[in-house]
């Protein structure tokens, strides 16, 4: 999808971004409010072949998709209206360049009672840097290997850790893979 299609889709005002990956701990866009978010039917997977912001195509990485299933902390951020359009923009440069992620507004829910519909990058299994679910040995040598514009890989899944934790949220399945890979990089 487009910028412009999904721009035509939007209800007008505010509009809320759900991170769950790099969005949490560095947005690189301003925001009205921040507040941790649960979503569910969807659950944070590293399932997404980096050729650019976490690797190459010579030596990939690995980054998060959202995929079905299960549920996913990260973070909600309010977007005031009139930046809505610049703040697409950057997103669209940054995440759907090359279109591995499908736009979604999704349900989530944000302290005990409120629930507000946030935008969210769903991984697009058909796509073909879609990697599905690998191994834990299998995604820790992707992880260890990549490197790419936007830094070390080891690096974006520690700083997603970092920020999971500060919510009180433990991924014990990506804590192990973390684990792995930085054995093989000798930390």
């Amino acid at each position: 999808m487009d910028l412009k299609d999904f721009q035509a889709g939007l209800p007008r005002g505010d509009l809320w971004i759900f991170g769950y990956g790099s969005l949490m701990w560095s947005p690189d866009f301003r925001f009205n409010e921040k507040h941790p978010g649960h979503l569910y039917g969807l659950h944070r997977s590293m399932c997404i072949y980096s050729h650019r912001y976490r690797g190459t195509p010579a030596r990939p990485g690995l980054v998060m998709g959202l995929c079905r299933g299960g549920s996913c902390w990260g973070m909600a951020f309010r977007i005031a209206a009139p930046r809505v359009p610049a703040t697409l923009t950057r997103l669209w440069h940054r995440e759907m360049l090359n279109r591995v992620y499908l736009p979604r507004l999704v349900a989530v829910h944000i302290g005990h009672r409120r629930r507000v519909r946030a935008l969210a990058f769903v991984a697009d299994t058909a796509h073909r840097q879609f990697a599905g679910d690998l191994s834990v040995e299998a995604t820790a040598r992707l992880i260890a290997q990549g490197c790419g514009e936007r830094g070390n890989n080891l690096d974006y899944v520690a700083n997603t850790l970092a920020h999971m934790e500060a919510l009180g949220v433990h991924d014990p399945h990506l804590a192990r893979v973390f684990g792995r890979a930085a054995k093989l990089c000798g930390r």
